[in-house]
């Protein structure tokens, strides 16, 4: 191989990868219970969405309890049933009353379980839970400790709180409510499919750039490679 081409094999490559590490999403996150919401704004009501990706390679994911702190008390929560699986609501009382729509709310849903009542999440695979309520407190974000048991009998705790930029190895989910978001009791819906179409705009748009990249990269190094023949033509006697 002539020194030209050697190196453009050592190059190509090297951009190929620094491409493909420039692109987001492209290298793999974290799996682990994560709450996103469409809708969820402080003083109003929403719809969050927990996506519980099953970690184990031989156990299914069997149950999910999640916590609502009393600094994330709702007056109003409800369940959006999932099929295969049961809801439980454990309530709990406040120390400090809550007024919503001009009365006065004692006791909240403090504890949210959902069980499998057949195989539950199996390993590869990923399931979503759904809740609706409000209104939210008046704050930027909220965070909800979740256990994740297996058919095992073991269990995922991620009930530890993010201090600063590093995530630690059990993350709690973190909620952030958005300011210019304005949701109803009854118009919740949708907040999976919405953040699933936002993800997958700004995916494709990613990957796009990243073909049109590789594509000129390939072109320029074709356009080197002929180059070369045609200087070794020329210059053959």
């Amino acid at each position: 191989m002539s020194r030209p081409l050697a190196r453009l094999a050592v190059v190509v490559p090297a951009a190929l990868v620094a491409l493909a590490a420039s692109v987001p999403g492209a290298s793999p996150a974290s799996a682990h219970v994560s709450v996103a919401s469409a809708d969820a704004a402080p003083g109003g009501y929403g719809k969050l969405v927990f996506r519980v990706p099953n970690e184990s390679d031989t156990a299914s994911t069997v149950g999910l309890r999640i916590q609502v702190p009393a600094e994330a008390a709702m007056a109003s929560l409800r369940v959006q049933p999932v099929p295969g699986w049961t809801a439980t609501l454990t309530n709990s009382e406040l120390a400090e009353p809550l007024e919503a729509h001009g009365q006065e709310i004692t006791s909240y849903v403090s504890v949210v379980e959902f069980r499998a009542t057949g195989t539950g999440i199996a390993p590869g695979e990923f399931q979503e839970f759904a809740l609706s309520g409000g209104p939210f407190p008046e704050v930027d974000e909220l965070t909800y400790p979740a256990v994740q048991t297996y058919s095992d009998g073991t269990e995922s705790a991620w009930i530890e709180p993010t201090v600063g930029s590093e995530e630690p190895d059990r993350p709690a989910p973190v909620l952030a409510l958005a300011a210019d978001a304005s949701g109803s009791d009854d118009g919740a819906a949708g907040a999976s499919a919405d953040s699933g179409a936002d993800d997958d705009g700004g995916s494709g748009t990613a990957t796009a750039a990243l073909v049109l990249a590789v594509a000129g990269l390939l072109a320029g190094v074709g356009g080197l490679a002929l180059g070369w023949s045609a200087r070794r033509r020329t210059v053959a006697p």
